[in-house]
């Protein structure tokens, strides 16, 4: 990951990836909590005011789940477009707070809705990552059967990013499920080779290998505790670290 030697972080751009569920209170009838939304982007912002040149892309699964649905009978390319729409409601109300404290940003989707975010265009997000502003990748990659996850992978290999922070609901990469197995094993670190070889939960085989072919680390944390986030995109040692040999 690059560094300056003026720079206490490891790495000066980024891409973080956050579920929907993310944005969405354990037990709550609303699809969005504004205080979680608000919780982010206070944290964010104490990061790009240091300096960091932050992407984000943002699920939709606690409004839609186009898997799940098409395994009720919709059909799966349709249900897949459906919860593009919901990664751009969620990517607005994360605008929204960062704009309410003063972070440049701006949505980028990936299905044309012009009256709410701008069209991506590669060279256009890379120039308002060097200005400062913070993007928000939204639709996926605008296309059906690819996961948020994969467009992670897919903007940070374009972004030229030097890592991808995976925000989930556990501290790291285990060698099991640990809300099924108390005795699960956290690693602090793991290779590519080894998450294949013992089919570790990172992220799915496309995102996987975009990552690898690119040599972008993963670095997956809890972003539930409060300060989680800051520490994360400051650089600080947290979660796990997926990297190459």
């Amino acid at each position: 990951m690059k560094s300056s030697s003026k720079d206490p972080r490891p790495f000066k751009r980024a891409i973080l990836k956050l579920s929907g569920e993310a944005l969405r209170e354990k037990g709550s009838q609303d699809n969005i909590s504004p205080e979680i939304v608000d919780r982010i982007a206070r944290e964010i912002k104490e990061a790009v005011d240091l300096g960091l040149q932050l992407g984000i892309v943002v699920g939709g699964g606690n409004f839609w789940r186009g898997a799940s649905a098409s395994a009720r009978g919709m059909d799966r390319a349709t249900a897949d477009y459906v919860g593009m729409l919901a990664t751009v409601m969620n990517a607005l109300a994360i605008e929204g707070a960062l704009s309410h404290h003063g972070v440049e940003c701006v949505v980028q989707s990936a299905i044309e809705m012009k009256n709410v975010a701008e069209p991506f265009i590669r060279r256009r997000a890379e120039r308002q990552l060097a200005d400062g502003k913070v993007v928000i990748f939204g639709a996926g990659t605008g296309n059906p059967f690819f996961s948020t996850d994969t467009t992670a992978a897919l903007r940070a290999s374009e972004m030229g990013a030097d890592v991808i922070l995976k925000a989930t609901q556990v501290d790291g990469v285990y060698d099991c499920d640990p809300h099924k197995n108390p005795a699960a094993n956290r690693f602090e670190s793991v290779t590519f080779h080894q998450c294949i070889s013992q089919r570790l939960n990172v992220m799915d085989t496309t995102a996987f290998s975009l990552c690898m072919d690119n040599h972008i680390p993963i670095i997956v944390f809890d972003l539930g505790p409060h300060g989680n986030l800051s520490h994360a995109l400051r650089g600080q040692p947290i979660g796990t670290l997926v990297h190459g040999e």
